[in-house]
């Protein structure tokens, strides 16, 4: 398909009107999309009590709906910065698949739609939470954050760190520190992650205008706040053992992969010119996402088959 110019006529921008399905799927951002669902189905396992699977089926539906709508919303506002990035270049909106008008109209029907099922269906405080992690992502984090200040992904990560708790909220109709602190694991895992992938694409954030970590404040001190982030993160991926909501398993599992996670970090610090600091940099950030996942698949492990009885302290005690 022909690339089209968000510059371009009216007449052209019509001719892209009624993208495939596939493109407004593209639209949702699928790969974030599904990192939230996992994250929201640990707490929603890992929340006191029993819950239907079929209401449990309709709230991961209804937080998968939700990213999408932010993640719709994210591509149209931003649709001119993604024109100028090689990593976003392809996306429905800049490529002119989609219109701008059908992006921002799509987000914000999946956004209103996800937001009231959540509320009829499981109830309304876990409804609150999803309205407020999309308006989040999309006033907060992409209008107002990110192109304005270095510390948008500090700031602007809070969002992708609430799903546990919508989750857990969702089964329980209430918030605690249990899903607190899955929502700081996430929220302090979130600079690293971006941070690493900033290094290697810092050309494009250049190019775009956004004030990236590395771009305002330079690579050396991006390095060091990885590090920093990084050394934070590993001691607090272990803290859910010491909630009970994890046990041995989760507290080995935490602890091996919190260590290799500032192993990574050390070297994306100590590596910084060259293709071996491009390449630390990329193996950081590769890491980062798989120990994410496993961090919480070992949660969702224990609190699935009943494993987190034998926290570490009752061991301690034996």
């Amino acid at each position: 398909m022909t690339e089209v110019s968000l510059d371009a006529s009216p007449e052209v921008l019509a001719a892209t009107e009624g993208g495939e399905v596939a493109e407004y799927f593209a639209l949702m951002k699928p790969r974030v999309m599904l990192l939230v669902v996992f994250t929201a189905l640990v707490g929603l396992v890992a929340a006191p009590g029993h819950m239907h699977p079929v209401l449990a089926i309709a709230a991961l539906v209804c937080i998968a709906v939700g990213a999408g709508a932010a993640g719709a919303l994210n591509m149209w506002y931003d649709a001119d910065i993604d024109a100028r990035m090689a990593r976003t270049a392809a996306r429905p909106v800049p490529k002119g698949r989609i219109s701008p008008d059908e992006a921002r109209t799509f987000g914000a029907v999946l956004a209103v739609g996800s937001v009231i099922c959540m509320g009829l269906m499981l109830n309304w405080l876990a409804a609150g939470l999803l309205a407020l992690t999309i308006a989040f992502y999309v006033f907060v984090y992409t209008m107002w954050l990110k192109r304005r200040t270095p510390q948008n992904i500090v700031i602007g990560g809070a969002a992708g760190a609430v799903p546990p708790m919508i989750g857990w909220a969702a089964a329980t109709g209430t918030v605690s520190l249990e899903s607190f602190v899955m929502f700081l694991i996430i929220f302090m895992w979130t600079p690293p992650h971006f941070w690493a992938l900033a290094l290697v694409r810092v050309r494009d954030y250049e190019r775009a205008g956004v004030p990236m970590m590395p771009v305002v404040r330079g690579e050396d001190e991006t390095r060091r706040q990885i590090l920093i982030y990084s050394l934070i993160l590993a001691p607090l991926g272990c803290v859910p053992a010491l909630l009970g909501l994890g046990g041995g398993f989760y507290t080995v599992a935490a602890g091996f992969l919190g260590a290799f996670f500032v192993m990574f970090a050390y070297a994306c610090y100590t590596e910084r010119t060259g293709p071996e600091a491009e390449r630390a940099a990329k193996n950081l950030f590769a890491y980062s996402v798989l120990y994410l996942f496993l961090l919480f698949a070992a949660l969702l492990v224990e609190q699935g088959f009943g494993l987190s009885h034998s926290s570490i302290p009752l061991l301690w005690t034996s």
